[in-house]
């Protein structure tokens, strides 16, 4: 909702400064979304006057002016060339001095030469000020202005205007005079009556107006009167100022009047040219096979479903939401039919979506007029018409009946305190209700509570309490503890709470980022990864927020191949992309997992590697992602959760949408699965249309168990080593069969004080070798802590090294 301080000030009587207004606005629940102060952009420009216009010297089309203008105070004479073809002595117009920033293109302006001749500043036009789009010549000024002032005076562009948020509960502050309700209610000024006196017919309105039967809960009331001999040109220059202000651009007078009642009074209204009326006007269902061409140009077809008005010829609009191009009025129009009605919130805000049409009407009727203001609403719109256009009204006429939804609240001002916290009389409570318009009568101790016509939102004794707290001031609520007859509690984080801080902390750490997807995917993807209708029909929802959120996610590797499918597009192909979130197996409590589950591609491997076994140059990282890279995410993420590396197993009989011979299970046990890895499978990509290759991990947080309860919350001590570690390459040629987690398994566990580290870093595979064998390289990283270790007492730890890999893997130290 926008609107101006001047606007604002029609209704409200207050010495509050804009800012006094914006933060009262706000904690109102009228949050301010935006200041725009025009004057501000036309800071330095100055009313200046042409006193001589001479042709250039060496132009046709340019004149050289001297222009009488003020600078620090003194009237200076300035040089200007310009080629507007209206400058000419005499006139007064707008003057942009040099370093002045010109609004419409940012240009700062400097002094120059023209042809030759020197120029220092500008006459501007009004579309160089982002006033119009007029730009044929400089802005012409009448009597009455001095040179030296400011612009923003002169041109009436010092009027701030006001942007606020409207929640869906608050239709009545879609209008001025709402907002200057509230404003007086908490205080800051008074507002002035709103009463709206009725304008007398001077002959029986000639357009019948009706409901059909079947219609009056889309219509329950219906008034229009007729305007004959009325001069339909532009509006005045005060009213179009305020509508381009908010936004609007100005038509004529007589739709430039029904926007401007709908910005004042929340009151939408409509006008056609009585002269291509045909009959009797009625509000009525619509018709299969009815259509209109509406004021946006574009033709709708109506269903039996919405609202129309219609005469007897045709459909003249949609109720509450567009009038039609035929029906509209327009510069010839001399005879002009205003219409005030009600129409019903739901219909309207259902045929708006059917239709797609985006209206102010349509706006502020779904939302909820005030039933109240249907005369009076037309009353106004009638004064301000006559003033404008002149004319002649008829009679109102009124079809049906306004609704009359008495809301009546037996309200305890005690239950503000309880509700609360703040201890208010029961004279201010009173006082707060009545200036927003409800009707409060005492009765015993308590107060019955009357709803105003326009307050649709009110349905209990909390909404009066939201309503007096709100008006008194939220910032006067003081924030006290809840008192506890044991004591406050200490704060209180779950294992499964610390399991997914820490698997985000880590995932990141590895260079990761982290993403948050729906939890609802297309039945597509659902189905290629083990959900769909054919394996978890249960999962699909009765009633999706769209076709491609049909069902619930069994893995979180949907959202994150998709996201790196969006990243792809958008021309970035090195994804590492992590997700922590619930996965879906079924409909019930037991079915909902909690998983940590992330996706690489292209170059984006992890961070500090160090020497890799596909890498050819020792150090860094190598080449594209590749499935071991997912491996070691999800090792990293189990060992930072306390699983112990020695405890795991790896199986080959990773879930379909992996690549089979690339991918992985780890297992706790025959049984307990706590990760998958591996390469995605291309079928899976296509399916999705991502370019792969990927590689993904899922790590099963649920499964991890959860470890033992230590007798103290102490830490223990932190152990680091003082000494420096030194590394050993160990190579072994072992049967190709055979893992080399295998391998890293027993170099690890063959001194378990010492060995800090084992890697893999290089794989060679036939030559001298032979067939069916190959030679795995690992680096070993001896990590002493008590003293510096002798050159025996590290060959023997490599012998201990040497001898276990010989035993697990029946493989031997290469020569």
């Amino acid at each position: 909702m926008k609107f101006t301080l001047s606007w604002l000030k029609d209704h409200l009587e207050t010495d509050a400064t804009l800012n006094e207004i914006a933060e009262r606005l706000t904690t109102l629940g009228l949050e301010v979304e935006g200041i725009t102060d025009p004057a501000k952009k036309l800071g330095a420009f100055t009313v200046a006057k042409i006193i001589e216009a001479v042709p250039h010297p060496d132009a046709d089309k340019l004149k050289l002016c001297k222009v009488e203008t003020l600078i620090d105070g003194k009237r200076e004479i300035q040089q200007v060339v310009c080629g507007a073809p209206n400058a000419r002595s005499g006139i007064f117009g707008i003057f942009a001095p040099s370093g002045a920033t010109i609004p419409v293109n940012g240009m700062v302006l400097k002094p120059t030469k023209i042809r030759g001749v020197e120029s220092n500043g500008m006459m501007c036009s009004e579309r160089e000020l982002e006033l119009s789009n007029e730009h044929t010549g400089i802005i012409e000024l009448g009597d009455g202005f001095e040179v030296g002032m400011l612009a923003a005076e002169a041109l009436g562009q010092n009027d701030p205007m006001i942007e606020i948020a409207i929640t869906p509960n608050r239709p009545d502050c879609l209008g001025v005079y709402g907002i200057a309700r509230d404003l007086a209610a908490s205080g800051l000024g008074l507002l002035r009556q709103g009463n709206i006196a009725p304008v007398a017919g001077a002959f029986e309105n000639p357009v019948t107006i009706a409901i059909e039967p079947d219609s009056d809960t889309a219509c329950p009331v219906f008034a229009g009167r007729l305007i004959r001999g009325v001069k339909n040109g532009p509006s005045p220059e005060w009213m179009q100022r305020r509508l381009r202000a908010v936004g609007l651009r100005p038509i004529n007078a007589l739709v430039d009047v029904t926007n401007y009642i709908s910005c004042d009074r929340a009151r939408p209204l409509h006008v056609y040219d009585a002269a291509k009326l045909q009959g009797a006007v009625r509000a009525r269902l619509g018709r299969e096979g009815e259509s209109f061409t509406a004021l946006d140009g574009k033709s709708y077809d109506v269903d039996a479903d919405m609202c129309v008005i219609a005469d007897e010829a045709q459909v003249l609009g949609l109720a509450g939401i567009m009038g039609g191009e035929a029906s509209g009025s327009t510069g010839a129009t001399t005879d002009v039919f205003v219409e005030s009605a009600w129409f019903d919130p739901v219909r309207t805000a259902r045929t708006g979506r059917r239709t797609g049409i985006v209206s102010d009407a349509r706006y502020r009727f779904e939302r909820g007029v005030d039933p109240a203001f249907v005369l009076s609403g037309l009353e106004l719109a009638t004064r301000m018409i006559v003033e404008i256009c002149g004319g002649t009204p008829s009679e109102v006429t009124v079809a049906g009946r306004a609704p009359e939804p008495e809301k009546r609240v037996l309200f305890d001002p005690a239950r503000t305190q309880k509700l609360s916290g703040l201890a208010l009389d029961v004279s201010e409570q009173t006082r707060i209700l009545s200036a927003l318009g409800f009707v409060v009568t005492p009765q015993g101790g308590l107060l019955d509570v009357l709803a105003p016509s326009w307050r649709l939102d009110i349905d209990g004794s909390a909404d009066l309490v939201e309503e007096i707290v709100r008006v008194h001031g939220l910032n006067k609520v003081v924030s006290v503890p809840l008192p506890r007859p044991d004591g406050i509690a200490r704060p209180v984080v779950t294992g499964t709470q610390r399991r997914d801080r820490l698997a985000r902390r880590v995932l990141a750490t590895r260079g990761l980022v982290e993403t948050v997807n729906w939890s609802f995917i297309p039945a597509r993807d659902a189905a290629l990864f083990g959900g769909g209708d054919e394996a978890s029909p249960q999962l699909r929802f009765a009633n999706p927020i769209s076709a491609d959120m049909s069902h619930m996610r069994p893995s979180l590797l949907a959202g994150l191949i998709a996201a790196a499918g969006r990243n792809i597009a958008r021309g970035f192909p090195d994804l590492a992309l992590f997700e922590v979130g619930q996965q879906f197996a079924g409909d019930g409590p037991e079915d909902q997992k909690q998983a940590a589950s992330g996706i690489r591609r292209g170059t984006a491997r992890p961070q500090g590697a160090g020497r890799h076994w596909q890498s050819t140059g020792g150090q860094g990282k190598a080449g594209p992602v590749e499935a071991l890279d997912a491996k070691a995410d999800a090792l990293a993420l189990l060992a930072a959760l306390g699983v112990p590396a020695a405890n795991l197993q790896i199986t080959a009989d990773a879930p379909a949408w992996y690549h089979p011979g690339r991918s992985g299970v780890v297992r706790m046990g025959p049984k307990t699965v706590l990760a998958t890895f591996g390469e995605l499978h291309p079928a899976v990509l296509h399916d999705m249309d991502v370019a792969g290759p990927l590689v993904g991990f899922e790590v099963l947080l649920d499964s991890i168990p959860e470890p033992k309860r230590k007798a103290t919350r102490a830490r223990p001590p932190l152990d680091l080593s003082g000494l420096m570690p030194l590394r050993r390459d160990f190579a072994f040629v072992v049967d190709a069969q055979v893992p080399a987690g295998d391998l890293l398994r027993a170099a690890r566990g063959a001194d378990k004080q010492l060995v800090s580290e084992v890697t893999l870093f290089d794989l060679f595979e036939g030559g001298a070798l032979g067939e069916g064998k190959k030679s795995l390289a690992i680096e070993v990283t001896i990590e002493p802590h008590e003293k510096t270790l002798t050159e025996e007492e590290i060959e023997a730890v490599s012998k201990k090294i040497v001898a276990a890999v010989e035993k697990a893997t029946g493989g031997s130290l290469r020569s």
